[in-house]
């Protein structure tokens, strides 16, 4: 007689989309960039999807890993934002939204958001700020950061090219790069035209969204398509 072995169900709740993400602060301006490619294995779904996420007035979010949680964790900070200001006639600043996002996500951390995030956006001073995160809510100010399956590529390529002092360092260090705006748009189109070439989950466009006292100005660059 033949014998069938039992197979183990092998379900996930899980699943990581692919795509990268990147943040600049400078001076006065902050400028944050997402490609727009959503992939699941070898299959590309859309090569449309935004991963850019307008929190507040001068707050945005480009988020990476698994969408679904993605999309119910925007839900979650629109939600609480609309709350904020209910109750205090104003909108959230970028900081105290960071703060939000890393208790939102520990919160969630015996089954967490499948999410790795990058926060930027202008302080009170007006002067650009990032935020970076791990999925379980541990986050940090820095200068720049990367998320998402390029991160591994273009982390090291902005290190080199922007070297953030250590946070090590007494007195602390001002974290802001000393690129102009338009420098950094230049850096960000040349990291992700390097990433494409070597990430297949990385590709089709980037979206570019620009921060500073004038508001908000969003462009596109192609990227490879294959």
């Amino acid at each position: 007689p033949i014998t069938m072995t039992k197979q183990h169900a092998n379900w996930s709740p899980y699943d990581n989309n692919g795509g990268s993400c990147v943040a600049i602060a400078g001076s006065d301006y902050c400028v944050i960039a997402a490609d727009t490619r959503m992939s699941t294995g070898y299959n590309i779904l859309t090569r449309d999807y935004s991963k850019i996420s307008h929190l507040a007035e001068k707050c945005v979010m480009a988020s990476s890993g698994f969408q679904a949680d993605v999309k119910a964790l925007q839900k979650v900070l629109s939600a609480r934002h609309l709350t904020y200001q209910h109750q205090h006639n104003k909108q959230m600043s970028c900081p105290a939204m960071a703060q939000l996002l890393s208790n939102t996500l520990y919160y969630k951390r015996f089954f967490p958001y499948y999410s790795f995030n990058v926060l930027g956006g202008l302080d009170s001073e007006g002067k650009g700020c990032v935020f970076t995160y791990d999925a379980v809510g541990s986050y940090e100010r820095v200068g720049y950061s990367s998320q998402g399956s390029g991160s591994t590529l273009i982390m090291p390529f902005l290190d080199n090219q922007l070297k953030s002092p250590s946070p090590l360092l007494l007195p602390a260090q001002d974290a802001v790069t000393p690129l102009s705006e338009a420098e950094a748009v230049d850096l960000v189109k040349t990291v992700f035209a390097s990433a494409t070439e070597r990430d297949i989950y990385t590709g089709d466009k980037v979206e570019i969204v620009i921060l500073n006292s004038s508001g908000i100005h969003r462009e596109f660059m192609d990227l490879r398509k294959d």
